[in-house]
């Protein structure tokens, strides 16, 4: 029985484990099993075993002392962008080779405090910057799926590529990511779990490794909503060391989702019928519209007249934000620093450092950044998209204000494709995987992927809701609706 234990959910592990049935301590080491046996997937890229056993053994004394928190005992996998304290940060790249927080973060203490137990840190792309899990020091992370007429490996999306594929394959009962432009929602749909990204400000960016800091915001994914709820509400909450964070009340979101869906507006937006999209995923869409409609709610179409224009103005903000962040990894006070010549000097050590220790897609990405915020481009290019920024925000705001509670789209434009398939080209064919997800970020506002279906390889896909801000609650009943609708509960075969 132990050996079977990592593939519960959240919610039912977590009654178990008050009923007695098993241990925190027997839940962790099956878990840990697991792991060992899964190198093939590369999702975790440091094991913290020791430590896993060490809060395990003290969850379960919480446990016994009456200990209600629903994670309490639970283990889970946090992406490499998180400090933790005992297991290194390396964000995935070669730059902060060595480095060890002497801090948590402040997702990962709420976690901790609440008795979560930290298996280890999962893969990811190199400051997140990265839609496949390919651009890692560590190797790409590999989708536990595989399509039926092939046998070649799938990517799980990225950036939070590793956190999908652990809790997937069920190396985790549940995972950390951040999500910058669809890094939490494009995984999940990838790799047939649930994903969901709060609004900008619910979660503390604090110890987190920054990447955009106006658009970054952490968040779950988990096997199911239910599952995504329990984690999201021991990871939100204000924080006065980070400033973005709000100081809005967090409620208990589990008992908020009752499935019910009667009277709700569900907003269908006419510009994401991007021309060229494969008749699947538009199948997948209609298929959730109409089970939405059938469990009761409104569907109503709508316009967000400014769509096209959100995935050009998010790849100006966010390198234009790595660019500034990404000026701090110097090689002076900590990470990886090159080797210098004779006659090498301070600024020598600056390029050599960087050239050796960034990746070529965090390179790309911060000359795009500092090109854009250069005298002369400033103007033409990241204020402008500024000002489409607030165009979009202003989209959702009108559908809001007109009675929508959420809105419906399709997750991704594609299922999971070949690791290798899509690096090697024109860095804008990968940047199209977040075209229904960047909106999203750039407008602030919460969003879920929820596993629909499978396209005609066997590979899953995945709608995404949409809803108004600080409302999760809300978000989170509507995606509840969706997955019992849907009855998405197929697992990949396993090959690993």
């Amino acid at each position: 029985m132990i050996r079977e234990l990592n593939k519960l959910t959240i919610s039912d592990a977590s009654n178990a484990l008050r009923r007695g049935e098993f241990t925190s301590v027997e839940l962790t080491e099956a878990c840990i099993g697991a792991i060992e046996t899964a190198g093939k997937l590369n999702a975790f890229c440091h094991h913290s075993f020791d430590i896993a056993r060490k809060r395990a053994a003290d969850a379960d004394s919480k446990l016994k002392a009456g200990d209600l928190n629903p994670v309490c005992g639970i283990p889970i996998g946090i992406k490499d962008v998180f400090c933790t304290i005992g297991a290194p940060t390396q964000a995935a790249s070669r730059i902060l080779q060595g480095f060890r927080s002497g801090y948590e973060s402040t997702v990962t203490a709420k976690l901790r405090d609440a008795g979560a137990v930290m298996l280890g840190k999962l893969n990811m792309d190199e400051f997140a910057m990265g839609s496949s899990t390919e651009h890692s020091v560590y190797g790409p992370a590999v989708n536990p799926w595989r399509s039926h007429d092939s046998e070649e490996d799938r990517s799980p999306g990225g950036s939070s590529g590793g956190s999908a594929a652990a809790v997937a394959a069920d190396l985790c009962l549940g995972a950390t990511g951040t999500d910058t432009g669809g890094s939490i929602r494009q995984p999940a749909a990838f790799t047939g779990i649930v994903g969901l990204k709060p609004t900008y400000g619910r979660c503390s960016r604090w110890g987190i490794v920054a990447f955009a800091s106006s658009l970054d915001q952490a968040g779950p994914l988990a096997k199911t909503v239910r599952d995504a709820a329990l984690l999201l509400g021991a990871m939100a909450g204000h924080d006065p060391k980070d400033s973005t964070s709000a100081p809005q009340p967090v409620p208990d979101f589990e008992t908020l989702m009752d499935g019910d869906v009667r009277g709700m507006r569900i907003g269908i937006p006419d510009e994401y019928r991007i021309e060229g999209m494969p008749d699947e995923i538009n199948r997948v869409w209609a298929a959730g519209t109409e089970m939405l409609k059938d469990a009761g709610a409104e569907i109503v179409r709508i316009s967000l007249p400014h769509t096209s224009y959100a995935l050009p103005a998010y790849y100006v903000v966010a390198p234009a934000e790595a660019s500034s962040n990404l000026a701090r990894y110097d090689g002076v006070r900590y990470g990886y620093r090159a080797k210098l010549g004779r006659n090498d000097g301070i600024t020598e050590m600056y390029e050599k450092t960087r050239a050796e220790g960034f990746g070529a897609e965090v390179k790309r990405r911060v000359m795009v950044g500092a090109y854009v915020l250069s005298q002369g481009f400033y103007e033409a290019y990241y204020r402008r998209a500024q000002k489409v920024r607030t165009l979009i925000r202003k989209d959702f705001e009108q559908a809001f204000s007109n009675g929508v509670d959420a809105v419906l789209t399709p997750a991704t434009p594609n299922s999971a494709f070949k690791v290798g398939e899509m690096v090697n080209e024109d860095p804008v064919s990968m940047y199209l995987n977040d075209i229904f997800t960047v909106t999203v970020n750039l407008a602030g506002l919460p969003g879920i992927s929820v596993p629909s279906g499978l396209d005609a390889k066997g590979l899953p896909l995945g709608l995404q809701l949409i809803g108004r801000p600080w409302e999760e609650g809300s978000l989170l009943n509507c995606a509840r609706a969706l997955e019992q609708a849907t009855g998405f509960d197929l697992k990949p075969a396993r090959w690993w």
